[in-house]
């Protein structure tokens, strides 16, 4: 028997960003989609799911006071949590830092460390089971684009030079955090996240390629190099800080270059379009450190496919010796575009706004199905017991599951 991490495969997870957006201001989603008011509901949610593992959201800019720290507002979530035997993965800062601060100062990671220290004991002191899981900074390469070059959200950078101090600022301050935490928890486990991208040329410009190939193979990993130690080693990264590596994949992920970006996203059907599992694998044999799928979704009705092709795809990896302890379906309830406010329905549950202003949530059925002849295509458990955590996944199970399933890689993402 090879033991996972996890007590089940498959995750979930609630969106929790709290950036700083162009036009809108200061932004909490956790408030927006009503996930603190209905936090026992969404947690209940994932019972009869069979999923026992969720990604939450500790709100650094609503509970940072320049010293002094107030996490009455994630309350909420631990009560949930112990009620409905659910291990969280703490995100401790998710695209959101307090205003006035700036990420390329010098007290920028000194008062990351300080806020993820005290929430690592606020948390820990009222976790109901371990092991004590943190995502410290969610996506910095991804954030180092959206607000270090496209200028979505803070800190409104608008260069490539400006996007990779920014990557690097919050890896600095991803690290000190690191130490933070395990001073007080030497065994808690870093999960470390961030998407996996394939940026290809025009057809019509060769020219490109180069660029295409730098973003795809140096500037996608630039934060996982930093926290890993493969570069700027003197800021202290390590397989060990490193720890779990967390792979993002949505349909968007594969795009052809635009100078000054964003990309295009290649359409179902380009032949440029690689397996998923190739992707994961290259990543994973980088840094050969344990990892899970940290979030994918389909939209809308072609979220049972979506969820078919990446359940496929990781057995592929499985399969070639890829340590895949999970694969994380986020968010469990549904998400409003940031840009347009329009609900994405990419969730596991979707919401229907009520007349008294409640956004009640509705689980997608054909996704639900879907779920569950995965969980017994791998011999998981489809709703959770009375002790969700007696043992963690067998992983000899799921690489036995890959081999008799005989799944390969497929770029088909219809």
């Amino acid at each position: 028997m090879t033991q996972g991490i996890f007590p089940t495969f498959f995750l979930s997870g609630f969106e929790c960003s709290t950036f700083a957006w162009k036009d809108r201001g200061r932004r909490d989603l956790a408030a927006e989609l009503q996930h603190y008011a209905q936090a026992d509901a969404d947690y209940a949610m994932l019972r009869p799911l069979g999923i026992a593992v969720a990604r939450e959201g500790v709100p650094w800019p609503m509970i940072d006071r320049g010293g002094s720290f107030d996490f009455s507002s994630i309350d909420p979530f631990l009560d949930a949590q112990r009620r409905h035997g659910v291990l969280p993965v703490w995100d401790l800062c998710h695209y959101g830092y307090p205003d006035g601060l700036d990420p390329l100062g010098h007290d920028f990671a000194p008062r990351f460390a300080a806020y993820a220290k005290a929430a690592a004991r606020y948390v820990g002191e009222r976790a109901h089971h371990g092991p004590l899981c943190f995502t410290p900074m969610n996506e910095p390469t991804f954030w180092g684009y959206m607000g270090g070059e496209w200028g979505w959200c803070a800190p409104f950078g608008g260069s490539a030079d400006y996007r990779r101090r920014f990557t690097a600022a919050l890896a600095r301050a991803d690290l000190a955090a690191v130490r933070a935490i395990r001073e007080d928890f030497p065994d808690a486990r870093m999960v470390h996240i961030d998407p996996l991208i394939w940026v290809v040329p025009p057809r019509d410009r060769p020219d490109l390629a180069e660029a295409a190939r730098r973003e795809s193979y140096d500037d996608a990993y630039l934060a996982w190099d930093i926290i890993s130690g493969l570069k700027m080693p003197e800021l202290g990264g390590s397989p060990e800080a490193i720890d779990i590596l967390g792979f993002n994949n949505y349909s968007f992920g594969q795009m052809e270059y635009r100078e000054g970006g964003p990309h295009a996203a290649l359409p179902p059907g380009d032949d440029r379009i690689r397996p998923l599992c190739d992707l994961v694998e290259e990543a994973w044999r980088k840094y050969e450190r344990p990892c899970i799928i940290a979030e994918t979704s389909g939209l809308r009705g072609g979220r049972p496919d979506w969820l078919n092709d990446v359940a496929s795809e990781s057995l592929a990896a499985v399969r070639r010796g890829v340590d895949l302890h999970g694969v994380c379906l986020f968010p469990a309830v549904d998400m409003t575009d940031w840009h347009s406010g329009e609900w994405l329905h990419n969730g596991i549950a979707d919401v229907e706004p009520q007349a008294d202003g409640v956004l009640r949530r509705v689980p997608f059925t054909p996704y639900v199905e879907a779920l569950h002849r995965w969980q017994r295509k791998l011999n998981r458990a489809t709703e959770l017991d009375a002790d969700s955590y007696d043992r963690a996944v067998n992983l000899s199970e799921i690489r036995g599951a890959a081999r008799r399933l005989e799944v390969e890689g497929d770029a088909d993402w219809h």
